[in-house]
Parts: structure tokens; sequence; C-alpha cells
């Protein structure tokens, strides 16, 4: 079954419908926080998404950021973020993304991420490579974390420092040659995959923040682990992911504080 054509189809429908309402009017919510945001039309999108994926793949479980799971007991589950980069549209800022992964078990057997205001599209498939707009994408050759440019993202708790966050950018940024911060996860991976960052690390990301990214950076050449240097899961909850060149030299520099 080709499961991209569904979540390239389905990421640029949605796309479509969240491009018209960029800078309209909608309802803005707080989710626990006031730095922890949801509009109405993250709610609708994902909504869109769950019924296509419903449709096509009846027997599917969905695991979704506003709607939680279903069909939890099911071998093969989507992963969904509607809209990732919700404080970057709701602010105006034209940073966000739609995520869909396909787990096996824990296993990412296919994913697509669609940078929405650029209109590209980043899909892989286990073992066939990453490929943005049909061209196929690799991480980049730096092997020096002092020239490399990496990308972070924090946590909405952030003013408790919590995992000591901002402790590490601190030590990280004095040793590379410079850090970023996009505020959408799912296009950090994508600009890893294609060699624009060098290197990426995140705590307190979810399965649906994580999963399309992750199997596009490996298949794109990367490495994506926890802290610890194991093999990640979208269920995990400390990442690295980079270009593998220099993945050691970041964990090492991550884990001194």
């Amino acid at each position: 079954m080709n499961y991209l054509d569904k979540i390239e189809e389905i990421s640029k429908i949605v796309g479509s419908y969240i491009r018209e309402n960029f800078r309209g009017n909608f309802i803005i919510e707080q989710k626990g926080s006031d730095t922890n945001l949801v509009t109405e039309v993250d709610k609708n999108s994902e909504k869109m998404i769950i019924d296509y994926l419903k449709k096509n793949f009846p027997d599917y479980g969905i695991i979704a950021e506003e709607s939680g799971n279903e069909n939890s007991n099911a071998e093969y589950k989507w992963l969904i973020d509607p809209l990732d980069g919700t404080t970057n549209f709701a602010h105006g800022l034209p940073i966000f993304s739609i995520s869909i992964g396909l787990v096996k078990g824990e296993e990412i057997i296919a994913g697509g991420i669609y940078d929405i205001m650029r209109d590209s599209i980043y899909l892989a498939e286990k073992g066939a490579g990453s490929y943005c707009n049909n061209r196929k994408i690799f991480v980049s050759k730096e092997t020096s974390l002092r020239k490399a440019l990496l990308v972070t993202g924090f946590p909405y708790d952030i003013a408790s420092n919590p995992e000591k966050v901002l402790d590490r950018f601190n030590n990280v940024i004095k040793k590379s040659r410079g850090v970023r911060r996009l505020g959408s996860a799912a296009i950090d991976f994508c600009y890893v995959a294609e060699g624009a960052f060098d290197g990426y690390w995140e705590v307190f990301l979810n399965p649906w923040d994580m999963c399309a990214g992750i199997l596009i950076v490996r298949e794109a050449g990367g490495k994506v682990t926890n802290f610890q240097g194991k093999e990640m899961t979208p269920f995990d909850k400390r990442m690295v992911a980079s270009n593998g060149l220099l993945h050691k030299e970041l964990l090492n520099v991550i884990n001194e504080v």
C-alpha cells in the first residue's frame, strides 16, 4: 500500500485550509498555560485528517494531539499533529506544518511533513530514502560542532527550566556556530534532513511531534537517538537528531550539564 500518496494528498488538502485561514479571524484558546495555545483551525484540521485516514484505513489506530487515542490496540497507528507551530500561526509568523507518521508497534514505517507556507512536502518510507517535493534529500557533511548550525526548542514550562534546558542551550550555543529556534519541531527535523541544520535537540516532545520527523532524518542519512545515544522511538522524551557525523560531539556537550 502506498502510504505516502495518502499522506501527501490529505496534507495538501488540509494545508490549503490552514493557509486560507492564516492571519484570519479564528478562536484561540489556552491549553493549561498562557504559552500553550490551540486554535479552531487546529481542531478543524485534525478532524479533516482523522476523517480521511479512517475512511482509507478503518482498522488503524490514531494518536492525535487534540483528540487523543482511538483504537489503541491496533498494530498500525497514525500519529497526527494537525498544526505544528500553533503559536507561530496564532501570531502571524509563517512557520508551521502538518505532521503525519505511521507506526507498526513502535517502529516508524512511513511519515510526511508539510511545510505549509513554503509548499514543501517531506516524505519518507522505511528503507526508501527521504524526499522533498520528489527531490531526494540528504543530511549535511559537517563534522565539527564548532562549525555547525543547530536548532532547538523549549518546553512550555521553560520558566522553571525543567531538564536544565536553558543551561544546555547556553552550553551548546557557546560551542557551535549558532543555534536557531523556529517553533515547529516537525520543520526542525526536515531542515536537518536536507542539510540546512547540522543537528537538533529537544526535550518533552510528544509522539506526534516526532514520529514523521525521526524517519525523515534517518532516511536522509542522519541519526536520531535519546540523550544516552540509544535509538529513539516516538515515545521517548529526550531527543537528539543530527547528520550522524557530529552526533557524539553534540551528545557530549548536551550531557556536560
